[in-house]
């Protein structure tokens, strides 16, 4: 199966490479970093940096004798541009339940 051709949200659909974000987020890493946080394969690992290098997560920079990833994390703005769209409506959601529920225990306690 080829990541190329998929969005964003394909790439994040995945428990490893959300996590291997997570650990980029904290600072630049080379690939044998990261697989030792793992119990699958150091080429699986490869082959998820691979896929978010190539959608735009990661790039690779040498330092001295290793390759590091560094987290590039501009492409996830659109997952945080359609998430924050929800953040009114579950704002408005929870305050109308906030209401109803001060309501029924003042109601209550008449």
């Amino acid at each position: 199966m080829t990541y190329r051709n998929q969005g964003i949200y394909s790439v994040i659909a995945d428990p490893h490479r959300r996590q291997i974000i997570d650990m980029l987020a904290a600072g630049d890493k080379s690939a044998g970093e990261i697989a030792q946080q793992f119990e699958i394969s150091r080429p699986a690992i490869v082959k998820h940096l691979r896929i978010l290098e190539e959608h735009g997560l990661v790039e690779i920079q040498q330092v001295g004798r290793e390759r590091k990833h560094h987290l590039t994390p501009k492409p996830l703005r659109e997952v945080h541009d359609w998430i924050n769209r929800y953040e009114t409506f579950w704002k408005d959601r929870l305050q109308g339940l906030k209401h109803l529920i001060e309501s029924k225990s003042s109601d209550h306690h008449k």
